[in-house]
Protein backbone atom coordinates (compact mmCIF):
# COMPACT_ATOMS: atom_id res chain seq x y z
CA UNK A 1 0.00 0.00 0.00
CA UNK A 2 1.27 3.26 -0.58
CA UNK A 3 1.82 5.81 1.62
CA UNK A 4 -1.35 7.95 2.03
CA UNK A 5 1.18 10.65 3.96
CA UNK A 6 3.25 13.05 1.76
CA UNK A 7 5.93 15.21 3.82
CA UNK A 8 5.64 19.22 3.97
CA UNK A 9 8.86 20.67 5.91
CA UNK A 10 8.23 19.62 9.14
CA UNK A 11 4.81 18.32 8.56
CA UNK A 12 3.22 16.05 6.34
CA UNK A 13 -0.24 16.45 4.42
CA UNK A 14 -2.61 13.71 3.54
CA UNK A 15 -2.83 13.76 -0.01
CA UNK A 16 -6.66 12.97 -0.02
CA UNK A 17 -8.98 16.26 -0.28
CA UNK A 18 -10.24 15.38 3.39
CA UNK A 19 -9.91 15.29 5.87
CA UNK A 20 -6.06 16.78 5.69
CA UNK A 21 -3.52 14.88 8.22
CA UNK A 22 -0.48 15.89 9.62
CA UNK A 23 2.44 13.90 11.51
CA UNK A 24 3.96 16.29 14.02
CA UNK A 25 6.42 13.63 14.82
CA UNK A 26 7.40 13.49 18.61
CA UNK A 27 6.14 17.06 20.34
CA UNK A 28 5.93 18.48 23.31
CA UNK A 29 2.38 18.43 24.52
CA UNK A 30 1.98 21.64 25.06
CA UNK A 31 3.08 22.67 21.46
CA UNK A 32 0.46 20.45 20.06
CA UNK A 33 -2.14 21.61 22.23
CA UNK A 34 -1.63 25.30 20.97
CA UNK A 35 -1.73 24.36 17.71
CA UNK A 36 -5.00 22.42 18.17
CA UNK A 37 -6.77 25.85 19.56
CA UNK A 38 -5.28 27.78 16.79
CA UNK A 39 -6.64 24.78 14.07
CA UNK A 40 -10.24 25.05 16.30
CA UNK A 41 -10.56 28.56 15.75
CA UNK A 42 -9.63 28.53 12.00
CA UNK A 43 -12.12 25.53 11.33
CA UNK A 44 -14.76 27.53 12.80
CA UNK A 45 -14.17 30.60 10.96
CA UNK A 46 -13.58 28.33 7.88
CA UNK A 47 -10.30 28.86 7.21
CA UNK A 48 -9.49 25.29 6.60
CA UNK A 49 -10.89 21.74 6.40
CA UNK A 50 -11.42 19.34 8.92
CA UNK A 51 -8.01 18.40 10.07
CA UNK A 52 -6.53 15.81 12.13
CA UNK A 53 -3.39 15.63 13.87
CA UNK A 54 -0.92 12.50 14.40
CA UNK A 55 1.96 12.55 16.89
CA UNK A 56 3.80 10.72 19.77
CA UNK A 57 4.22 13.05 22.86
CA UNK A 58 7.50 13.12 25.42
CA UNK A 59 6.70 12.40 28.66
CA UNK A 60 3.37 14.28 30.18
CA UNK A 61 0.58 13.97 32.25
CA UNK A 62 -2.35 15.39 31.69
CA UNK A 63 -6.02 16.61 33.53
CA UNK A 64 -8.74 16.01 32.47
CA UNK A 65 -11.71 18.47 33.42
CA UNK A 66 -13.27 15.99 35.88
CA UNK A 67 -12.05 17.19 38.82
CA UNK A 68 -12.56 14.06 40.70
CA UNK A 69 -11.30 11.82 38.04
CA UNK A 70 -7.56 13.48 38.43
CA UNK A 71 -5.72 11.22 40.77
CA UNK A 72 -1.92 12.20 40.87
CA UNK A 73 0.29 9.50 43.60
CA UNK A 74 2.83 11.31 43.27
CA UNK A 75 4.19 14.96 43.24
CA UNK A 76 4.41 17.55 40.48
CA UNK A 77 8.13 17.99 42.18
CA UNK A 78 9.06 14.71 42.01
CA UNK A 79 7.31 14.48 38.08
CA UNK A 80 9.43 17.30 37.26
CA UNK A 81 12.49 15.67 38.59
CA UNK A 82 11.87 12.34 35.97
CA UNK A 83 11.28 15.03 33.44
CA UNK A 84 7.27 14.26 33.07
CA UNK A 85 5.58 17.55 32.45
CA UNK A 86 2.24 17.90 33.84
CA UNK A 87 -0.88 19.56 32.13
CA UNK A 88 -4.42 20.53 33.03
CA UNK A 89 -6.90 20.72 29.93
CA UNK A 90 -10.48 20.92 29.37
CA UNK A 91 -11.04 17.66 27.79
CA UNK A 92 -13.39 15.60 28.89
CA UNK A 93 -11.95 12.33 31.62
CA UNK A 94 -9.43 12.02 34.05
CA UNK A 95 -6.09 12.18 33.86
CA UNK A 96 -3.79 10.32 31.96
CA UNK A 97 -0.62 9.95 30.06
CA UNK A 98 1.51 10.07 26.77
CA UNK A 99 4.87 9.38 26.15
CA UNK A 100 7.06 7.75 22.93
CA UNK A 101 5.84 4.43 21.54
CA UNK A 102 2.00 5.90 21.95
CA UNK A 103 0.27 7.08 19.01
CA UNK A 104 -2.47 9.84 20.00
CA UNK A 105 -4.84 11.78 17.35
CA UNK A 106 -6.56 14.70 17.48
CA UNK A 107 -9.37 15.37 15.12
CA UNK A 108 -10.39 18.51 14.68
CA UNK A 109 -13.89 18.16 12.65
CA UNK A 110 -17.36 19.71 12.32
CA UNK A 111 -19.16 17.11 13.98
CA UNK A 112 -22.92 19.15 11.89
CA UNK A 113 -21.24 18.12 8.90
CA UNK A 114 -21.30 14.87 10.02
CA UNK A 115 -24.60 14.60 11.31
CA UNK A 116 -22.67 13.27 14.93
CA UNK A 117 -23.50 13.62 18.01
CA UNK A 118 -20.74 13.50 20.92
CA UNK A 119 -21.58 9.70 21.81
CA UNK A 120 -21.74 8.92 18.45
CA UNK A 121 -18.23 10.48 17.86
CA UNK A 122 -16.72 8.75 20.51
CA UNK A 123 -17.93 5.75 18.88
CA UNK A 124 -16.20 6.08 15.62
CA UNK A 125 -13.01 7.32 17.52
CA UNK A 126 -13.47 3.37 19.20
CA UNK A 127 -14.33 2.04 16.04
CA UNK A 128 -10.80 3.44 14.65
CA UNK A 129 -9.01 2.36 17.36
CA UNK A 130 -10.48 -1.43 17.18
CA UNK A 131 -9.47 -1.65 13.30
CA UNK A 132 -6.22 -0.43 14.04
CA UNK A 133 -5.33 -2.53 16.77
CA UNK A 134 -7.12 -5.28 15.00
CA UNK A 135 -4.42 -4.64 12.17
CA UNK A 136 -1.60 -5.51 14.61
CA UNK A 137 -3.17 -8.47 15.73
CA UNK A 138 -4.75 -7.38 19.14
CA UNK A 139 -8.57 -7.79 19.60
CA UNK A 140 -9.98 -4.46 21.39
CA UNK A 141 -13.34 -4.14 23.11
CA UNK A 142 -15.67 -1.10 24.08
CA UNK A 143 -16.83 -1.13 27.70
CA UNK A 144 -20.19 -0.03 28.20
CA UNK A 145 -19.82 3.29 30.60
CA UNK A 146 -15.89 3.62 30.27
CA UNK A 147 -14.90 5.52 26.70
CA UNK A 148 -11.53 3.99 25.38
CA UNK A 149 -10.88 -0.01 24.40
CA UNK A 150 -9.85 -2.81 26.41
CA UNK A 151 -8.48 -6.03 25.97
CA UNK A 152 -10.44 -8.16 28.50
CA UNK A 153 -9.68 -6.01 31.42
CA UNK A 154 -6.42 -3.91 30.85
CA UNK A 155 -6.87 -1.01 29.00
CA UNK A 156 -5.20 -0.27 25.86
CA UNK A 157 -6.53 3.02 24.47
CA UNK A 158 -7.97 6.06 26.44
CA UNK A 159 -10.15 8.86 25.19
CA UNK A 160 -10.63 12.44 25.96
CA UNK A 161 -12.67 14.98 23.70
CA UNK A 162 -14.12 18.24 24.37
CA UNK A 163 -16.50 19.59 21.63
CA UNK A 164 -16.74 23.41 21.24
CA UNK A 165 -19.51 25.41 18.65
CA UNK A 166 -19.55 21.89 16.88
CA UNK A 167 -15.73 21.62 15.92
CA UNK A 168 -14.12 18.62 18.25
CA UNK A 169 -10.39 18.58 19.81
CA UNK A 170 -8.50 16.48 21.80
CA UNK A 171 -9.25 12.43 20.99
CA UNK A 172 -7.75 9.22 21.17
CA UNK A 173 -4.28 7.93 22.53
CA UNK A 174 -3.29 4.00 21.79
CA UNK A 175 -0.54 1.95 23.33
CA UNK A 176 1.46 0.55 20.54
CA UNK A 177 5.50 0.33 22.18
CA UNK A 178 5.53 2.62 25.15
CA UNK A 179 7.08 2.59 28.49
CA UNK A 180 4.03 1.58 30.68
CA UNK A 181 5.13 2.43 33.99
CA UNK A 182 4.84 5.95 33.74
CA UNK A 183 0.75 4.79 34.40
CA UNK A 184 1.94 3.98 38.08
CA UNK A 185 2.09 7.48 39.07
CA UNK A 186 -1.45 8.37 39.30
CA UNK A 187 -5.34 6.58 38.90
CA UNK A 188 -5.62 6.26 35.29
CA UNK A 189 -9.08 8.22 34.26
CA UNK A 190 -9.92 7.82 37.80
CA UNK A 191 -10.55 4.27 37.59
CA UNK A 192 -8.69 2.25 40.94
CA UNK A 193 -7.43 -1.10 39.90
CA UNK A 194 -7.13 -0.22 36.14
CA UNK A 195 -4.15 -2.10 34.27
CA UNK A 196 -2.83 -0.84 31.03
CA UNK A 197 -1.03 -2.51 28.34
CA UNK A 198 -0.17 -2.18 24.96
CA UNK A 199 0.65 -3.94 21.62
CA UNK A 200 3.96 -5.00 22.88
CA UNK A 201 3.04 -5.75 26.22
CA UNK A 202 0.10 -8.11 24.70
CA UNK A 203 2.22 -9.53 21.44
CA UNK A 204 6.09 -9.46 22.38
CA UNK A 205 5.88 -7.54 18.66
CA UNK A 206 7.36 -4.24 17.73
CA UNK A 207 5.94 -2.55 14.83
CA UNK A 208 7.15 0.42 13.23
CA UNK A 209 5.49 4.01 14.25
CA UNK A 210 5.84 5.29 10.41
CA UNK A 211 3.62 2.05 9.14
CA UNK A 212 1.23 2.36 12.26
CA UNK A 213 0.95 6.02 11.28
CA UNK A 214 -0.19 5.04 7.41
CA UNK A 215 -2.55 2.86 8.35
CA UNK A 216 -4.06 5.02 11.12
CA UNK A 217 -4.04 8.00 8.01
CA UNK A 218 -5.98 5.86 5.63
CA UNK A 219 -8.75 4.30 8.81
CA UNK A 220 -9.27 8.27 9.14
CA UNK A 221 -9.62 9.22 5.79
CA UNK A 222 -12.37 6.03 5.73
CA UNK A 223 -14.30 7.03 8.32
CA UNK A 224 -13.97 10.74 8.17
CA UNK A 225 -14.07 11.77 4.33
Amino acid sequence: MESVIKKIGNWQLAIENTPQIFDCGLAKYGEILEKQHQLHEDRLLGKIPDTILIVEHYSVITLGARQSANKLLVGEEELAKNNIDVVETRRGGGTTAHNPGQIVFYPILNLQQFGLGINEYIRELEAIGIELLEYLDIQAQRKKGFPGLWVADRKIASIGVRVSKQITYHGMAINISNELNIFDLFVPCGLAGVEMTSVFKETGRKHSMDKVKEKLSQLLTEHFS
